[in-house]
């Protein structure tokens, strides 16, 4: 009889663990995506993945024009000093020099000029009376303004401002009055 109720004992043993194995399988099955739900997923992980690289090509190649494009602003800026000293030159022939010596001058400086005009270089067009605005101007004084529309405003040039692109790249030295 013992060996009876130890042997009824282990068959519904083995009835449970059939039971739960079962039980196990049928989780599984429910668990495990469809073909279509991995699908969509692996679908979704692609548009992802081809959207970043997409995004990476765009930020590259802006990053690579904006390199080319501000490559040479040393050799721009180191420029701009015989700029200003051909503007002087200038200046001065006119006074005092002859209309040949005037006209020699100016060609070079006109060729001079465009050539840096080519590459992106752009002067500052900053008159008397112009607001003062920190982000193209650098004031160099303030003086008692010579009128009451002239306060706060930019009262003479003293040198020239440079952009290059969207960039500035030397401030309009400017004096404003107060």
């Amino acid at each position: 009889m013992e060996n009876q109720d130890i042997n009824e004992e282990n068959i519904n043993k083995q009835e449970e663990n059939v039971n739960e194995t079962q039980d196990t399988q049928q989780e599984n099955v429910t668990d495990t995506p469809s073909a279509e739900e991995l699908l969509a997923v692996e679908k979704d992980r692609y548009i992802r993945l081809y959207a970043e690289f997409e995004n990476y090509k765009k930020r590259t190649s802006k990053e690579k024009m904006e390199f080319f494009q501000y490559a040479n602003q040393d050799m721009m800026i180191s420029m701009l000093g015989v700029l200003d000293d051909f503007e002087r030159a200038l200046k001065e022939i006119a006074k005092n020099g002859s209309e040949a010596d005037l006209q020699g001058v100016e060609l070079i400086y006109n060729k001079f000029k465009s050539k840096l005009t080519e590459k992106g270089l752009k002067a500052m067009e900053v008159k008397t009376g112009d607001s003062f605005n920190v982000d193209f101007h650098e004031a160099i004084t303030q003086i008692p303004a010579p009128s009451e529309e002239l306060k706060g405003k930019i009262v003479d040039v003293i040198e020239t401002g440079y952009t290059l692109g969207e960039k500035v790249i030397r401030f309009a030295k400017v004096v404003t009055g107060n």
